[in-house]
């Protein structure tokens, strides 16, 4: 049980946020108290209290996030915080519980799933009015835990930290990041599942978002044929995140989901705009805001590889992978259909939706890439053509997808030498040896395309070069910064992470004193676990 820690003085921050929690007064609990792990039916969630740790340190804070909560930097340097997010210490209106739903993994239904180490401490209402779901992850047990311990290691938890708040200022709708925490506990994890665990120092992440509801909830609850709780979900949903002056009804429902269809469509066309694989896209892992949510054994595309795919688990099917993502989208938008097809009756608007979702993606993503090539409107006659034999082109020699759209607003319309046009891209490439004859009369031959296009596009050097950057980052969380983060913080010295915080407040600006940080991959991190591929093992 947590109890209040008398010596710690009060948080005026901390003691005026307003909980009012309606999840849980608006839908129904688990009747069993007890935590222990089972089949929990006739419930959208479990009642259960975070587990109480060692020690407890703040390793990092996100001050936009806080400022979400009314909270100060003083609030949160303060030992209450930490030890309120750490999950020792509950405050007046909480109300903790882990959330239950099912899902599809890797295409196959897994059944009850739900939050196995993640418990929901309550929802704040801000000053502006704006709800914000508090989630501790790694805070112990819960009745969705099955045979593990509800715990999470630094090394996905910082990765976690880190890139939740490098989305936010990409401009990427995601879950947010308020606090990493060190439990001052050690976690035993195997790592790539090969039969040698080994004890690693535990971390706890608190979680923002306006809910944590995913497709899953929905789907559980329609495999179960418990439609009444389906109808109250599904009610509650659209009634408290859904824009929408209507009452609950079937036609606010189809209205509901194909907003969501269309979220989702732009979700998936800015993953691909910056780069990223977000490694296990789960329909347990799907958001029903169009958030990006659960950062587990995501990546970033470093040499541009439409195959990619950042996690161990699916090394071979490559399921996840960077270039199938809007499709798995499309598929899990597809199962979600399916669990409210008993609230509507028929199949018809539901696959418009769906149907709209395809247009929708499309639209975006040209719309994207034409921002990404500095074009002011796309002209699919001749853009069309001109993008995919560039995307035919990049994996052909090892280019750094990030680094050669940055450049690609550098080169010269006018020039006096094929090299001329190279010069400016030759620092994307990872082993410009590979660069032969054939490849480099194929990008001169497409960089004099590409310049022709831009010389008929309206806008003068100057604006495309402002449009392009800000199109294209210069600098995203790659995975082995994150990598040499934790490593740092392993050896006790915090100061990294939160460098590495501010230079991606500013992904699109030059910050020329912060150049090292949008280096391409170096070649130690190529095979190096954390750098290169990761396992869900968290």
């Amino acid at each position: 049980m947590n109890q209040p820690l008398s010596n710690l003085p009060p948080s005026q921050g901390l003691d005026a946020l307003v909980f009012d929690n309606r999840f849980t007064h608006a839908l129904p609990a688990d009747p069993t108290a007890s935590n222990s792990p089972r089949q929990v039916y006739g419930a959208c969630y479990s009642r259960v209290r975070p587990a109480l740790v060692r020690a407890p340190q703040l390793v990092a804070f996100s001050r936009e996030a806080a400022a979400l909560l009314d909270l100060t930097e003083a609030d949160i340097c303060a030992d209450r915080f930490t030890q309120v997010f750490s999950g020792n210490l509950l405050l007046p209106g909480m109300d903790p519980h882990a959330a239950c739903y099912g899902g599809h993994q890797f295409g196959n239904w897994a059944g009850q799933l739900g939050d196995g180490r993640a418990i929901n401490l309550g929802e704040v209402v801000n000053a502006r009015g704006e709800h914000w779901m508090l989630q501790l992850k790694g805070a112990g047990p819960t009745p969705y835990s099955r045979t593990a311990d509800g715990r999470a290691v630094l090394r996905s938890s910082l990765r976690e930290f880190l890139c939740s708040e490098a989305m936010h200022h990409l401009g990427i709708p995601t879950t947010r990041a308020l606090s990493l925490i060190l439990t001052g506990e050690e976690v035993l994890r195997d790592m790539f599942y090969d039969g040698h665990p080994a004890l690693e120092p535990g971390a706890v992440v608190c979680r923002l978002a306006p809910s944590f509801l995913r497709f899953g909830n929905f789907e559980i609850l329609a495999a179960r044929g418990d439609l009444e709780l389906l109808r109250r979900l599904v009610e509650y949903t659209i009634r408290h995140h859904f824009p929408c002056s209507d009452p609950p009804s079937r036609d606010t429902i189809i209205a509901w989901f194909a907003e969501l269809c269309r979220a989702t469509a732009e979700l998936m066309a800015e993953w691909l705009r910056v780069g990223f694989v977000h490694g296990v896209m789960n329909t347990d892992n799907m958001s029903i805001h169009g958030l990006t949510i659960d950062y587990g054994p995501y990546g970033w595309l470093e040499d541009y590889d439409p195959t990619w795919t950042p996690n161990t688990t699916d090394a071979m099917g490559r399921r996840y992978c960077y270039g199938r993502q809007a499709q798995i989208a499309l598929w899990n938008l597809g199962q979600l259909a399916n669990a409210l097809l008993p609230l509507i009756g028929e199949t018809d608007p539901l696959e418009e939706a769906i149907e709209q979702y395809r247009r929708h993606f499309e639209a975006k993503w040209q719309a994207m890439m034409a921002r990404k090539l500095g074009f002011s409107i796309f002209q699919p006659a001749t853009d069309q053509p001109l993008v995919e034999s560039l995307l035919r082109l990049l994996p052909l020699v090892e280019t750094d997808m990030t680094i050669f759209f940055r450049e690609l607003a550098t080169i010269p319309l006018s020039v006096d030498t094929i090299q001329d046009r190279i010069t400016p891209l030759l620092t994307a490439y990872y082993q410009p040896e590979q660069m032969d004859e054939t490849y480099r009369r194929q990008l001169a031959d497409w960089l004099e395309q590409y310049a022709h296009r831009l010389q008929q596009d309206p806008q003068n050097p100057e604006q495309r070069k402002q449009s392009m950057d800000r199109a294209n980052p210069r600098f995203v969380l790659r995975n082995y910064l994150a990598q040499l983060a934790i490593d740092k913080v392993l050896a006790g010295e915090y100061s990294l992470v939160m460098e590495l915080l501010e230079v991606l407040r500013h992904p699109y600006d030059d910050q020329q004193d912060k150049a090292h940080f949008a280096e391409k991959r170096p070649e130690w991190a190529r095979h190096r676990p954390g750098c290169s591929m990761l396992s869900c093992s968290s």
